[in-house]
């Protein structure tokens, strides 16, 4: 940014001794050159208008708006613009040019051109130069300030692609369980959303799944042991979901898993596998609890009953945990 200003400063005093007329060239210019008397307020031309002529300001004063945020000019006496509509045919004026207080104009054309060239070659030779250096400055400013903004706009970028990235792992860790790492509560009725907007809930399986006698290893062997029995339960649950499946910690030692479209006999084996691995890992740890056996509830949903309700099935396969809660744990039951 400082470099940028430093250039732009730089280029402006250069710029105001390219823009103006010296002592000589200004006197050859109002020999040759026509006087026009302009009021205040009145347009000189506006950008886009073709332009056959230029313009020397002998007193007042005239300001140039180049549009699109670039920098505009104020012209003082001695000061010529819009030299670029006489030395260049069918030139489009590149700026609106407005008289900023009552002024007198010098205004030339091709014929007061070629007197120019037949009175003094060299003095038109060196305002030629000048013209030709401001045309110059005018492009190393433009290119400094499209450099600058296209920084400035990769900054922006970036920062946005940072906001979104920050705002996308937010969303992540909302729809998270902090403990398990499984999709929590939130990010269930996101997805369920998702599938009934769908309609592709017919076919799931939904299983609900409770740790057996978890509070007691809460109360006899403290939260911690009790921690370990919830992530141990995620790790299972995450090892048999397939990628179009959902697991989920619905609170508490609460688990649920739907399916994507298994079949009744591959949901029964998966449901099979879960119940024996959780016996399993009882029988492998006897001092800190690792896990406790698990009542599963489930229900198949064919997108019929309960006119496509969502708590309808829900409420079946809570009624089938309720059925193995009361047998005691440690089995399935399915409601169909």
């Amino acid at each position: 940014m400082a470099a940028l200003a430093n250039f732009v400063k730089e280029r402006a005093s250069r710029d105001a001794s390219a823009s103006a007329l010296d002592a000589d060239e200004y006197a050859l210019f109002a020999e040759v050159g026509r006087t026009r008397r302009v009021n205040a307020g009145q347009w000189l031309f506006r950008r886009g208008d073709a332009g056959d002529a230029m313009y020397v300001v002998s007193n007042g004063g005239v300001a140039l708006d180049f549009g699109d945020d670039l920098v505009g000019k104020t012209l003082e006496p001695r000061a010529f613009f819009g030299e670029l509509g006489l030395l260049i045919g069918d030139h489009l004026r590149s700026a609106d040019a407005i008289v900023t207080e009552n002024s007198e104009l010098l205004e030339l054309g091709h014929d007061e051109f070629e007197v120019l060239a037949k009175r003094d070659p060299q003095l038109l030779a060196q305002f030629l130069r000048r013209a030709i250096m401001r045309v110059v400055l005018n492009e190393q400013a433009l290119i400094a300030r499209l450099r600058h903004r296209n920084r400035e706009l990769q900054g922006a970028l970036d920062s946005l692609r940072s906001t979104t990235s920050l705002l996308d792992q937010t969303e992540a860790l909302a729809r998270t369980d902090e403990l398990t790492g499984l999709t929590n509560r939130r990010g269930f009725a996101l997805h369920l959303e998702r599938c009934i907007a769908e309609g592709s809930l017919a076919g799931h399986v939904l299983i609900l799944l409770d740790c057996d006698r978890f509070k007691m290893i809460n109360d006899s062997y403290g939260h911690l042991a009790g921690d370990r029995v919830l992530q141990s339960m995620a790790n299972l649950l995450r090892a048999v979901a397939g990628a179009n499946d959902i697991a989920c910690r619905l609170g508490g030692d609460e688990f649920c898993l739907l399916l994507r479209d298994p079949g009744r006999e591959e949901a029964a084996r998966i449901t099979g596998y879960i119940v024996e691995s959780a016996r399993m890992l009882v029988r492998t740890h006897s001092q800190q609890p690792q896990m406790t056996t698990l009542s599963i509830g489930a229900c198949m949903i064919d997108g019929n009953g309960g006119d496509g309700r969502w708590e309808h099935w829900y409420s079946r396969a809570d009624k089938a945990l309720y059925r193995a809660k009361r047998a005691g744990g440690d089995c399935i039951e399915w409601l169909d």
